[in-house]
């Protein structure tokens, strides 16, 4: 069953851990981060953008697909499946779908706008039980084509889009989409910790989470981030242990041309990739 991200997250802000979300890009990708999930008995969250759910066929299509995993495979930790950088329309488009949780970002409407179809997903969302997610300030480096430079939000605009009855708020602390630039400055805290102050118990949430070193990590959990997105890192581990068995000519040898042989090894690599995270995040043991 899927659940809204609610609970896990305020479990997780008074805990002072944080619920990794995990974006699925296809089939092998879901169920590795199921069973991972599953294996630490951890809560999770199934993250799908926009271009990952036309990529597989649609929102109705992954909401089968992942709902069909969790009894197949007798997930019993708590999962949300959340639409990642939603625009307007495909935040109606997935609650429609069945989706547990969505993602509005309308970081790049000025902020009246922002507020206003703000307020209007909350009162859907509210009346179904799901969770949202808003945000303030872009994230930088470049997502599904839109690029943004790794801007700062301002606090009292993030308090304002709080204040409507979000579930939680992604806030650009400086953080980036994809591989961080070798002239990277880090994490904004000083900006974290303002909009912690004016914004309380609301849930936090860090964008990017690939590639920021693990003692930054640890401080934004600090200061009250309770969910990290992570989807180019499992990506990187894919493509490197796919690349490994080919190159070791593995696909050549008997079978070894079959899918399902020739992306295990990738499986494998994610499983890996989320065990580490979910570590790091703390949410081990907490579902």
């Amino acid at each position: 069953m899927l659940v809204s991200a609610k609970e896990m997250l305020t479990k997780a802000k008074s805990g002072k851990y944080a619920v990794g979300q995990f974006n699925i890009n296809n089939l092998e990708w879901t169920k590795a981060i199921l069973q991972t999930a599953q294996e630490l008995n951890s809560p999770v969250i199934l993250g799908v953008s926009e271009g990952a759910g036309k990529y597989m066929c649609g929102y109705t299509t992954v909401v089968g697909m992942v709902k069909g995993m969790i009894d197949e495979l007798g997930i019993t930790v708590p999962v949300a499946l959340h639409l990642d950088h939603g625009s307007y329309e495909h935040a109606k488009k997935c609650i429609e779908a069945g989706f547990s949780s969505v993602m509005f970002d309308g970081s790049h409407y000025p902020i009246e706008e922002n507020i206003e179809k703000t307020k209007e997903l909350v009162q859907i969302c509210n009346d179904l039980g799901l969770s949202l997610e808003a945000e303030v300030g872009a994230i930088g480096g470049e997502e599904d084509g839109v690029i943004g430079g790794g801007e700062v939000a301002d606090p009292k605009e993030c308090k304002m889009i709080a204040d409507l009855g979000v579930t939680m708020l992604a806030a650009g602390i400086g953080n980036i989409h994809g591989k961080y630039p070798e002239n990277w400055a880090g994490l904004s805290f000083d900006t974290l910790a303002a909009i912690q102050d004016l914004t309380g118990e609301m849930p936090l949430v860090l964008h990017g989470g690939t590639g920021i070193p693990a003692d930054m990590i640890k401080k934004a959990i600090s200061l009250g981030v309770s969910k990290i997105n992570v989807n180019t890192e499992c990506q990187l581990a894919f493509t490197a242990a796919v690349r490994g068995y080919i190159e070791e000519g593995k696909d050549l040898q008997g079978k070894g041309f079959d899918p399902r042989k020739v992306l295990a090894p990738g499986v494998e690599a994610i499983k890996a990739t989320v065990k580490e995270k979910m570590e790091l995040f703390g949410s081990v043991g907490k579902a």
